[in-house]
């Protein structure tokens, strides 16, 4: 059996994701316009338009970017995606995921992780996040889902620079334990 729907639409109690589209870039750029989004991560000035441009069309061409909105209010709350999906080694990465700042610290980051590592491992298993090193409020959340460090290496970003990018390990029978537990 293949991965071959990454862009569900995934419901949750808050969270709805649902593919991106071209539409959405000024819904998606206003949520992403707050510097302090941005500000633990590898490219910090993603909030000016052009450097935003760049981030949303590779999500585009991803085919597996999602728009995140309130179930209460619909409102865009952020952007996530799926990418890297190698099907020899059944495995997938999730990451170049944001969130606006009122939905930092609580359920929201957790459930949108849960959403979408429920779908990625009915096809994979193993899952891969890589993160800035100094993207502590992203590490300190794979921590808390059970993800491990397991490698470094640099990483050419959209706008062609090489940076260090840390990768996270999560496998299935780990996660399927930790939400059983």
């Amino acid at each position: 059996m293949g991965f071959s729907d990454l862009q569900p639409s995934l419901r949750g109690p808050e969270l709805s994701l649902r593919p991106l589209l071209q539409a959405d870039f000024e819904s998606l750029f206003a949520a992403a316009g707050d510097p302090l989004i941005w500000q633990q991560h590898p490219e910090p000035m993603r909030f000016q338009k052009e450097n935003f441009k760049r981030y949303f069309q590779t999500g585009i061409e991803s085919r597996g970017a999602f728009l995140i909105s309130s179930n209460a209010s619909g409102e865009v709350l952020g952007c996530s995606r799926f990418y890297d999906h190698d099907v020899q080694l059944k495995q997938i990465s999730i990451g170049y995921t944001f969130l606006v700042r009122k939905c930092w610290g609580g359920v929201f980051n957790r459930e949108l992780k849960h959403l979408m590592l429920l779908h990625a491992f009915n096809f994979v298993e193993t899952v891969l996040f890589e993160v800035g090193p100094d993207n502590i409020r992203s590490r300190r959340a794979l921590d808390k889902i059970g993800a491990r460090l397991t490698g470094e290496k640099l990483k050419i970003a959209a706008d062609g620079q090489k940076r260090p990018s840390l990768t996270y390990t999560l496998l299935r029978e780990n996660y399927k334990s930790l939400i059983n537990a």
